[in-house]
């Protein structure tokens, strides 16, 4: 029995499961979105959540120009650096549609980019959508990406949903027409 003993084994040892998720949450946070198997986009979603909230909980600090904070908030900021380096490599590579390759610091963009975009946001960082079965294994197979925290453009002005604003035209239309 595996009482009180969370999170999948994968048949793995510890390093080499460790390393997976380590390139797991790399590639996740670089691309913003990868394709998995549902088990191990499940316990990805784990490792990725913390550390997200682990550059969210800065706050301001995650993104202010370092020539204009505190003492105090430089070594708290170069300690949470710190602790996201121990778990991510510095860097990725991201390859776009034309071939070319750009070179991005990974802590940078968790700092700057995630934490300022989800600073408003409690929780829930990734969503998982299944997708279907791999061909080869017949493997549950998932996408996992970021959530997007801006709000889509239609229903932004009001402040709505975009749900409820697509249903709002769609009242209206029914009501009009």
């Amino acid at each position: 029995m595996r009482h009180q003993n969370s999170g999948r084994k994968f048949d793995r040892n510890s390093e080499s499961r460790r390393a997976m998720f380590r390139n797991m949450a790399a590639n996740l946070i670089l691309n913003e979105r990868i394709e998995t198997t549902d088990a191990k986009a499940k316990e990805l979603r784990r490792v990725a959540e913390k550390l997200i909230t682990k550059a969210r909980r800065l706050g301001e600090v995650a993104y202010t120009q370092s020539d204009t904070m505190s003492a105090g908030d430089k070594a708290n900021r170069l300690a949470v650096k710190r602790q996201l380096l121990s778990y991510l490599p510095r860097f990725g590579v991201l390859v776009s549609k034309g071939g070319e390759t750009k070179k991005v610091d990974l802590v940078e963009k968790l700092l700057l980019d995630l934490a300022k975009r989800f600073k408003d946001r409690p929780g829930g960082y990734t969503r998982i959508i299944k997708v279907g079965l791999r061909r080869g294994d017949n493997a549950p197979l998932s996408l996992i990406e970021l959530v997007d925290s801006a709000p889509a453009a239609e229903g932004a002005a009001e402040g709505e949903k975009p749900a409820k604003a697509k249903k709002a035209k769609k009242a209206a239309a029914v009501a009009a027409g």
